[in-house]
């Protein structure tokens, strides 16, 4: 997986830096596992990492999992770049967003996109 750079702060720097899905996956590992990845299964940190599926192999109970177990982009066929890129935007609206905006920003459907801002203002509710 790639390095870190610094968080971004404007939009320009949050599109460059939320590119990569590499990148993405990174991203979200480290916010959900700050101290190493860990199987959500079993709980043990022997792990591989498949890089061409992006996802991680517990080498105990021997299954798969990625970055959005658990998470609100869980099942959901959108890249994750797309919704790391759409919480970044909805994070930082000081007065609210449309799903038409985040349709645009993003170039993905407004359908897509109301159906993030509804998971994503359930998350920020839940904290």
């Amino acid at each position: 997986m790639s390095e870190q750079k610094a968080f971004p702060k404007t939009l320009q720097e949050a599109i460059q830096y939320f590119t990569d899905e590499d990148h993405c996956v990174a991203f979200v590992a480290m916010l959900r596992w700050p101290n190493g990845v860990v199987c959500p299964h079993c709980d043990t940190a022997d792990l591989m990492y498949l890089a061409a599926y992006r996802r991680w192999k517990c080498k105990d109970c021997r299954k798969q999992f990625s970055g959005k177990i658990g998470t609100i982009f869980e099942e959901s066929p959108i890249p994750l770049n797309k919704w790391v890129a759409a919480v970044w935007l909805i994070a930082g609206a000081k007065n609210g967003i449309s799903s038409y905006e985040i349709h645009r920003d993003l170039g993905i459907t407004q359908k897509s996109a109301w159906f993030m801002m509804h998971r994503i203002r359930l998350a920020m509710q839940q904290g």
